[in-house]
C-alpha cells in the first residue's frame, strides 16, 4: 500500500508487470522450445463470465492425508529419503495473504523417477510414494505440506542434462480456469545454473524467486528439514509461473 501510495497509483490498482523476469518463448538451448513456442503474433482474447466464476473445486473434497506424501500413498512403511516440510505463503502484490487458494503438487520421487508410464528412467519406483498432493491456504493466506525431498534426473536436452531437484505447483483461485503453474527449486542445488529450463529465465531474481529456502525454524526435529516456498501472484515480484509467460 505504501508503494502504492509513494507512486501516486489509486489502492487496488495493479502494479505494471516486469516484462524482462520472463524468458522469451523461443529457446534454442531448450529444445522443446524450437517447435513449442509461436510463430505468429500473440492474439489477447479477454475472458468469459463462465470462465471466471466455474466450475469451482469442492473445498470439502481434500481428505485427511491429501496434505501428506509421505503417508498418502504408503502400503507397506513410509518412502524412502529425505523427509521435508514445504511451507510458505500465497500472496497478492501487497503481501497480503489469499485464503482458501487450492494448491496441488506433484513431483518425482527420491531416485528422481516419477510415478507415470511414460517416465523409462532406470530409478526405481517407490512402492509407498506417490508423489501426488494437495492442500488449502487458511484465512492468512499460509500452507504446508510433508513430502520426500525429490532427486534429480537426466532428461533428452542433450547429451548430458538434468534436471535439478524440483516440485511442480498448481495454484487454483475460485474457479478451475483460474490456474498457475510453476515449480520449486531447493537453494544450493549445483544444478540450477545448469538447467536449460531454468536458464531460459533472464533476470536472475526471477530464478530466486523460485528457489525454496531452508527454515530450520520450522523443521521437526528429529524428523523433517523445512523449506519455505512463498508465492505472489501479480506484479513486479510475480512469481514466475509456466502457463503466464506473457505476464501478469
Amino acid at each position: 500500500m505504501a508503494e502504492q501510495e509513494a507512486s501516486g497509483r489509486k489502492p487496488g490498482a495493479y502494479f505494471p508487470r516486469d516484462r524482462l523476469r520472463h524468458p522469451p518463448a523461443f529457446t534454442p538451448g531448450y529444445k522443446t522450445s524450437v517447435t513449442r513456442s509461436p510463430q505468429k503474433p500473440l492474439v489477447s482474447l479477454g475472458q468469459t463470465l463462465s470462465e471466471m466464476t466455474g466450475p469451482v473445486f469442492g473445498h470439502d473434497e481434500l481428505g485427511p492425508l491429501d496434505d501428506d506424501l509421505i503417508r498418502n500413498h504408503a502400503v507397506s512403511g513410509d518412502p524412502i529419503g529425505e523427509r521435508i516440510i514445504v511451507h510458505g505463503h500465497v500472496m497478492d502484490e501487497n503481501g497480503r495473504g489469499l485464503p482458501g487458494t487450492l494448491i496441488e503438487v506433484w513431483q518425482a520421487n527420491a531416485g528422481g523417477r516419477y510415478r507415470h508410464t511414460n517416465d523409462g528412467y532406470l530409478a526405481p519406483l517407490d512402492p509407498n510414494f506417490g508423489g501426488c498432493g494437495r492442500c488449502l491456504t487458511d484465512d492468512a493466506g499460509y500452507y504446508a505440506f510433508r513430502t520426500i525431498k525429490p532427486g534429480a534426473y537426466p532428461w533428452p536436452n542433450s547429451t548430458n542434462s538434468w534436471r535439478p531437484a524440483h516440485i511442480h505447483f498448481s495454484i487454483f483461485g475460485r474457479a478451475f480456469c483460474q490456474r498457475l503453474i510453476t515449480q520449486l527449486y531447493f537453494e544450493g542445488d549445483p544444478l540450477i545454473p545448469l538447467c536449460p529450463i531454468a536458464q531460459t529465465i533472464p533476470d536472475p531474481r526471477a530464478i530466486d524467486g523460485l528457489t525454496a529456502r531452508l527454515d530450520m525454524n520450522a523443521a521437526e526435529p528429529f524428523d523433517c528439514l523445512a523449506y519455505r516456498f512463498d508465492i505472489v501472484l501479480r506484479g513486479r515480484r510475480s512469481t514466475l509461473f509456466e502457463n503466464r509467460l506473457a505476464g501478469n
